[in-house]
């Protein structure tokens, strides 16, 4: 486990004066980094592989970013026997074993930033075309009050915009006072039409991500499962092969700025150790062909910080534009190696600043296959430039343990598929709690409940009561015709009473045929119409004929009030006549029995008497009831004869065949009406 400073691994050979002598660089050299840039196809991909290997094999530590695919495969052919369960092999496309990795886990707080600025800087490369300030803003912001809650990933960035509840917990637990600020003072005074113009966007890009199962399968984990700062220090092994046709670009370039931003977290945190114990760390070599998909803010900060934490950055890619500004000024401010084989003529003018005055620009851009030029760290001291031939591909064992180490790495870094997506699911799955109920939330539930109850559980309303609830004002009911008071007589016992009973009952199906007529839905005949519902009884006595000659007398009331005629002088005489009639029948101290009922008589059949203690009224009373009205029709009609004739023909023309019959039926001789 201890650190061997002299400890040299060879990546070249010298082509002076026709010698080819292997060399290499000293463990101790290469922790001031190695930088190199080229063409395609001039062999940079081989010098990391063979370094890489040297590395495997010799025991040491190392992570290797790929993002062709082709040299991690490679690698695994290189591990022994002995180092197949030191592997992590990170793998992407594996979708039925992901392995997990959460960028924001566990980060202290002097480093969040760090990450924060790291994951804005990769995001702002994949959307450059696409970025703005307020997003930048917007975004920062959520990150940096999500790496503070535990459990929390990239996934939950989208939740934290559309779960108010969960906000509201993250919110309450961030502990920085300018990040709690932005989302209590300035975020929750946002109006809704700015959150719908801001945070789209932002969600839009995030689910680019977290929308693929490739990806969220991955990062959406709250725990990784692998610790990179036990891989430092236990000298293991970590490749990811992060092959763009197989992942996808952009998410090749998250993952591997996410996983470099990661290593240079885990190396910083090795300065809680004491120094002397420092001295005596391992380094750890960090691999990264094509850097510059992976290039940000962060490897600014390895190049100039990592070092004295024995982190070793080796480094390649095609030419320098490629680096932002910032990256550049760092590579070649702090890099301690620099190799150079075949570049354009931008990149040799730039370079020829570093070889000058041994090689010019003209001779960068004329290099052949292999061909380097190079400056080397010797012993802390840079050489001179000179030129070399790097080795061939290191001769691979005779036995390839690459099944058993991917299987190896499989078991103890990975779970399976729907195990992980359960995780994920539970984890990022709104959970809803049940806030606490006012009594306005009962009193809207309660009527919410009775809206959507069957019809049939409803009560059954009558036709008036639905067209008085459909009216804003209810309509004037329409006046009833005034009935006289009528006393309660016995039925009168006699053999002429069978006639009436019977003429009586005959009118009774007419009756019937009425009600069976369609209800009236004109609400101002509601009243008329609920009269008729019940069949009124036939009656038999003398008082119930009085009540008959009344109806008679005013039958012009019930009909339409609208246009009621006048009322003629004979029928007004007719009721003076009948109002000042006394039947006789009650005795004087006797009480008046209560108003006659018509549901609660029984007419009683023809051959059964009436009790014998009631008075029972006889003809003689009916015929001077029929005189009396005689005489008053007959004094009537001496002074208002053609009067009472046209009243008769126009209000009611049967009014006085309906007071002959009336009296034919009762036994009476003729009628007043008869000339």
């Amino acid at each position: 486990m201890g650190f061997d400073p002299e400890k040299i691994t060879f990546f070249a050979k010298t082509d002076a004066r026709g010698k080819q002598v292997p060399f290499g660089i000293k463990a101790k050299d290469r922790q001031r980094h190695m930088y190199v840039v080229g063409k395609t196809g001039m062999g940079k991909s081989t010098l990391l592989e063979n370094m890489a290997a040297q590395d495997i094999q010799n025991g040491e530590g190392m992570a290797f970013i790929d993002p062709h695919g082709s040299a991690a495969e490679t690698l695994l052919d290189y591990v022994p026997e002995h180092r197949i369960n030191d592997v992590v092999y990170f793998a992407p496309f594996d979708l039925d074993n992901p392995v997990s990795f959460n960028v924001m886990e566990d980060v202290g707080p002097d480093k969040r930033h760090l990450v924060v600025s790291g994951l804005m800087s990769t995001f702002k490369k994949i959307w450059v075309d696409a970025w703005s300030a307020r997003m930048e803003y917007i975004l920062t912001n959520a990150l940096l009050v999500l790496i503070e809650y535990p459990d929390t990933t990239l996934l939950s960035v989208n939740r934290l915009f559309s779960d108010k509840a969960y906000r509201n917990q993250v919110v309450d637990y961030c502990k920085d006072p300018a990040v709690k600020a932005f989302w209590t003072e300035e975020f929750a005074n946002y109006t809704d039409r700015f959150a719908a113009e801001a945070l789209p966007a932002i969600q839009n890009k995030i689910g680019q991500f977290t929308g693929n199962p490739l990806i969220r399968n991955i990062i959406g984990q709250p725990h990784s499962s692998f610790d990179i700062r036990k891989i430092m220090d236990e000298k293991k092994i970590l490749i990811m092969n992060l092959s763009k046709g197989l992942v996808g670009e952009t998410n090749a370039n998250l993952l591997g700025s996410m996983l470099t931003t990661r290593i240079y977290l885990a190396a910083m945190s090795r300065a809680d150790l004491p120094v002397e114990q420092m001295r005596t760390m391992p380094n750890f070599y960090f691999y990264v062909d094509e850097f510059q998909s992976f290039a940000n803010a962060t490897f600014a900060n390895i190049l100039s910080e990592a070092r004295k934490y024995h982190l070793n950055l080796i480094i390649a890619h095609q030419y320098i534009e490629q680096m932002e500004e910032e990256v550049r000024d760092a590579v070649f401010g702090n890099v301690g190696t620099t190799v150079s084989f075949r570049v354009g003529p931008f990149d040799a003018e730039t370079l020829e600043t570093v070889f000058t005055p041994r090689f010019l620009a003209t001779d960068l851009v004329n290099l052949g296959f292999a061909q380097i030029y190079l400056t080397l760290m010797i012993d802390g001291i840079g050489s001179q430039p000179f030129s070399a031939v790097t080795l061939p591909p290191v001769e691979r064992p005779h036995m390839s343990c690459k099944g058993m180490v991917i299987a190896a790495s499989r078991k103890n870094n990975a779970r399976p598929r729907e195990e992980v997506e359960k995780i994920i699911f539970d984890l990022h799955t709104p959970v809803k709690v049940e806030p606490k109920k006012t009594n306005s939330q009962y009193v809207a539930e309660r009527k919410s409940e009775a809206a959507v109850k069957p019809a049939a559980t409803a009560p059954v309303k009558s036709v008036e009561t639905v067209h008085k609830t459909s009216q804003s004002q209810p309509a004037a009911a329409p006046r009833q015709p005034e009935r006289p008071k009528t006393e309660h007589l016995p039925r009168v016992d006699t053999k002429e009473q069978a006639p009436v009973t019977k003429r009586t009952e005959e009118r009774a199906p007419e009756a019937n045929m009425a009600e069976e007529r369609p209800r009236v839905q004109n609400p101002e005949r509601k009243h008329e119409h609920e009269s008729h519902k019940r069949p009124q009884q036939p009656s038999k006595s003398p008082e119930d004929l009085k009540a008959v000659l009344a109806r008679l007398s005013k039958g012009g009331e019930d009909k339409s009030t609208k246009s009621a005629p006048e009322v003629s002088p004979l029928r007004s005489a007719l009721a003076d006549v009948l109002k000042q009639v006394d039947t006789g029948v009650h005795t004087a101290g006797e009480p008046v029995p209560p108003p006659h009922k018509p549901e609660e008589v029984t007419p009683a059949p023809v051959h059964q008497k009436p009790e014998e203690t009631k008075p029972v009224a006889n003809r003689e009373e009916i015929e001077r009831l029929a005189a009396e009205a005689e005489a008053a029709f007959s004094a009537l009609e001496t002074h208002t004869a053609p009067e009472a004739k046209q009243d008769t023909a126009s209000d009611d023309p049967l009014a006085p065949k309906k007071i002959e019959k009336l009296f034919k039926s009762s036994g009476g001789e003729r009628s007043p009406f008869a000339s």
